[in-house]
């Protein structure tokens, strides 16, 4: 996996492939980061063509930069995003304290809250994969939605290729503008991938996990104090100890390891003299 040179931190993405990150980009852990904040991230994605071949929006966040250092095939999926959204505050902090460039930050559930109260036209449907369809009613109700396309998955069912096919034949037969893929990573980006390499899907997928969950109220966000304190995973774990356990205290912080030998790799690169 390539690590950025912090001597040329900003780079120019080209290509029809990537027509939402049409702006330079930031390097870090290997990725491409568009340095944008959540407001400016939605304004770029609404004013994407619904029509357009299907692309895909990630915002990975400590696990995820952990998890695709493991996973090569899980990497170039987030790698070929059409827009890559540092999700992470705590990283980009940590990243600056080791002295290196990183992006703006753009959660993904404040991403999802502002396509759907700022941008989501009046009448306008939405595709939702993913969120149980107990939270529906709630969420339409809140965001003041049109009844969304809605399918809920059944669990596993990344590994059932009939129950893969059927989630991207949903999407094929319901385009819409905006597509929210909520059921997790991986499972997301890898739906969000066969999706976009299926060749004959519109429009602009969204990974955004539990974001919908929050709007629907079937999940209490930490509030915006906690969120300005960079401490919402603290307000997760405490909600969620025994499914966050693991993921925040012994997974996510390798990033700390990852984000120091990309320090260190920036330091030797300055140390080499030119040929």
């Amino acid at each position: 996996m390539r690590v950025g040179d912090r001597s040329r931190p900003l780079r120019p993405v080209a290509g029809p492939e990537t027509d939402l990150a049409d702006r330079t980009t930031v390097s870090l852990l290997g990725l491409e980061f568009t340095s944008l904040n959540a407001a400016q991230a939605a304004s770029r994605i609404a004013a994407r063509p619904a029509l357009l071949p299907f692309v895909y929006v990630v915002t990975p966040n400590a696990d995820h930069l952990v998890r695709i250092r493991r996973d090569p095939l899980l990497y170039e999926i987030y790698r070929t995003a059409a827009l890559c959204l540092l999700d992470s505050s705590v990283v980009a902090g940590m990243a600056r304290a080791f002295g290196l460039i990183v992006p703006r930050v753009a959660p993904g559930s404040d991403l999802t809250a502002q396509l759907i109260h700022r941008h989501v036209a009046a009448g306008e449907r939405i595709t939702i994969v993913g969120l149980s369809p107990a939270w529906l009613p709630a969420l339409i109700k809140q965001c003041d939605l049109t009844p969304p396309a809605h399918y809920d998955p059944p669990m596993g069912f990344e590994h059932n290729p009939d129950s893969f096919a059927a989630a991207l034949e949903f999407v094929r037969k319901n385009p819409a503008r905006f597509v929210f893929l909520a059921v997790g990573s991986p499972r997301q980006e890898r739906l969000a991938a066969a999706l976009a390499a299926s060749g004959d899907i519109t429009g602009t997928g969204l990974c955004i996990g539990a974001s919908l969950e929050f709007l629907a109220g079937a999940r209490r966000r930490a509030p915006a104090l906690v969120r300005r304190m960079h401490l919402e995973w603290l307000f997760r774990l405490a909600a969620e100890p025994r499914r966050l356990f693991r993921r925040y205290l012994i997974d996510s912080p390798v990033v700390i390891a990852l984000l120091f030998r990309e320090r260190l790799e920036h330091a030797r690169h300055r140390t080499i003299p030119p040929a």
